[in-house]
């Protein structure tokens, strides 16, 4: 499906943030100066276009975002030089194999995590001395897909605490549901400063993308653990 056009301004902004970011090395240091720019931008609900009756649309938009896209917009500009390879990259990373279609759009935050893994934008991770916990999900909340069975591996809640020292300003956060149907109902991008460490995302309740404590927004959330994934360049 062809895109929604992209507007004059978020292209003037795209080539800014380009510009200023292309001497950053390695991946991190990209994602953590670009995911900055957006703190304050507004959150939108339901950002994209489709359903499985509705024709897909392929939209690449900087005037809001929800946790999913703000994530995907920031990497996407990380990985790319150009509009052009931000636009493929965003393709990449939102659909399996790039490919603009309802069905082939990464519904599934675990399904997201592996098909990034796959096209080698990312690697997920795990650390020594931090416990890992399985969880088994049946994923049936997006109307029109059928339901499927995973099996995911989590870092557990009470041991969250443990990963502060192992996580780098740009990794990626995901937060895994209590709820048996759903797999990730959150995500976020690490940044450090000092002595915090500090995540950016797109929150729902806030109204905007926000940067806060890690660590408040687990005491504050019900969730089974949490995912840690690394961009790679």
């Amino acid at each position: 499906m062809s895109g929604a056009p992209l507007r004059d301004s978020d292209r003037r902004l795209m080539e800014q943030l380009l510009l200023a970011t292309n001497q950053a090395h390695g991946a991190g240091s990209r994602i953590a100066a670009l995911s900055r720019h957006f703190l304050g931008y507004p959150y939108k609900a339901n950002p994209l276009i489709g359903s499985a009756n509705t024709a897909e649309v392929f939209t690449a938009s900087l005037d809001g975002f929800d946790c999913v896209t703000y994530v995907e917009t920031v990497m996407a500009l990380a990985r790319a030089a150009t509009i052009d390879g931000f636009m493929h990259w965003l393709r990449r990373i939102r659909y399996v194999d790039g490919r603009v279609q309802w069905e082939q759009r990464n519904h599934y935050m675990t399904q997201w995590i592996r098909n990034n893994e796959r096209e080698g934008t990312l690697r997920r991770i795990s650390f020594p001395g931090v416990p890992e916990i399985s969880r088994e999900r049946v994923l049936n909340v997006v109307a029109g897909l059928a339901a499927q069975r995973i099996k995911l591996e989590c870092v557990p809640k009470a041991a969250a605490a443990r990963l502060d020292p192992h996580l780098q300003c740009g990794d990626l956060i995901f937060f895994v549901s209590t709820r048996r149907n759903l797999d990730i109902f959150h995500c976020g991008i690490i940044a450090r400063d000092e002595k915090r460490v500090l995540m950016r995302h797109a929150s729902r309740s806030a109204g905007y993308v926000v940067e806060q404590e890690l660590s408040e927004f687990i005491r504050a959330n019900r969730m089974s653990g949490v995912m840690v994934a690394r961009p790679q360049s």
